[in-house]
């Protein structure tokens, strides 16, 4: 039996995290880093910060400017990962916008950037970066969606439906890629204290329900998400494929 510490060792391995720039791309880039993983960092924001502190851990790194909407950044960010490191073993599409409109004023083209961003984008570079791995025989894929993709959130409607669909192409890569030696998952975080959720976290409402239906009593921080990154991007989770893992505190276990 292979060590159980080893199996979460990520030595050698070569890592891909969109949207890394902060909050939970930036936390899981790091984890990734330490668990022994080169990481390539890419976002449409600054990546200095995340790409500095990785190579203070000893790992390589890179950051590389992508806008996961653009399939031009996609396919030159593969291109030059694999020209710079021979090989992708690990995407981590985590990329998302979020921003609470009730349904009845929501406009098509508020509906379709978050979709674009959210859901596409991971479509796309699931596309693009798998395409290498085919030819690996060999990758790991995780996707970060949200407990808004298993349970409805109000104000959030196409959020919601990005986070569903990112589920459901979870599910199905995983049955079409596992002959490739490709694993497929998610991760469904609750609510955890970012960047973009800083106003929901401040609202009176939000800290209500979160002491009242949350069992944990609290949010979570981004550091708290690493763990569960390096579990599916490791071996500890070799036969765990199509699966959408919760990380909510408690949040969604009761009614």
């Amino acid at each position: 039996m292979k060590n159980t510490c080893a199996l979460f060792d990520l030595s050698g391995k070569v890592a891909v995290v969109t949207g890394a720039s902060r909050g939970l791309g930036k936390a899981m880039a790091l984890g990734l880093a330490q668990a022994g993983a080169d990481v390539v960092v890419t976002d449409v924001l600054p990546m200095d910060e995340t790409v500095a502190e990785i190579q203070k851990l000893g790992r390589k790194s890179v950051g590389i400017k992508m806008d996961v909407t653009n399939a031009k950044d996609i396919a030159s960010m593969v291109a030059e990962t694999v020209k710079k490191f021979k090989k992708i073993d690990i995407l981590i599409n985590n990329a998302g916008i979020y921003y609470p409109t009730p349904f009845e004023k929501m406009d098509e083209k508020s509906w379709m950037k978050i979709i674009e961003v959210n859901f596409k984008g991971a479509m796309a570079c699931a596309q693009a970066v798998g395409t290498q791995m085919i030819k690996q025989k060999s990758g790991n894929i995780v996707s970060v969606a949200s407990v808004a993709g298993i349970m409805a959130f109000a104000q959030s409607s196409a959020y919601n439906c990005s986070k569903a669909a990112i589920i459901m192409l979870t599910k199905t890569l995983a049955a079409e890629w596992a002959q490739y030696g490709i694993r497929v998952n998610a991760i469904c975080p609750g609510i955890f204290a970012t960047d973009m959720t800083k106003g929901l976290l401040e609202d009176k409402g939000m800290k209500n329900m979160i002491n009242t239906r949350v069992p944990l009593k609290r949010y979570g921080t981004p550091d708290e998400l690493a763990g569960t990154a390096i579990y599916l991007a490791s071996d500890a989770s070799s036969y765990v494929t199509g699966h959408a893992l919760v990380v909510d505190g408690g949040w969604t276990v009761s009614l």
